[in-house]
């Protein structure tokens, strides 16, 4: 089972982007009640957290990416979304969101904690 991602694509650094992730209309319990989250990897690095946003709607934001990115979701459209704003190279990365059964953010901060994920979306912000 995967989600669905896409949104992605080639920016200039101060542009927007919006990344919307979809689970899969006859996996419903994929996505509600759990947690889901986006992450993200630059080449040659690990997978960063960059915000999870749980079932009560409680989100959290790496530091990175404080007061540039949202992270919204719509439980009757089975979709998160990831709305970036202010974009620099640094936030270039393949960004993949998941779906966690936990809504304790110390767990939400481990992959391993996410039992299903999407196949990624490229995000490259131009200089």
């Amino acid at each position: 089972v995967q989600l669905q991602a896409s949104g992605g694509g080639a920016v200039q650094a101060g542009g927007s982007l919006r990344l919307t992730c979809t689970a899969p209309r006859t996996i419903f319990s994929v996505f509600a009640p759990k947690s889901m989250a986006w992450y993200r990897q630059a080449p040659g690095t690990q997978r960063e957290l960059v915000a999870p946003i749980t079932s009560n709607f409680e989100t959290n934001y790496a530091d990175s990416v404080k007061g540039r990115f949202t992270i919204t979701r719509n439980n009757s459209r089975k979709t998160v979304y990831l709305q970036m704003n202010d974009l620099g190279p640094e936030d270039t990365a393949v960004y993949y969101c998941a779906s966690s059964p936990s809504i304790i953010y110390s767990q939400l901060r481990v992959p391993s904690s996410y039992y299903y994920w999407g196949q990624g979306t490229l995000v490259t912000v131009s200089s």
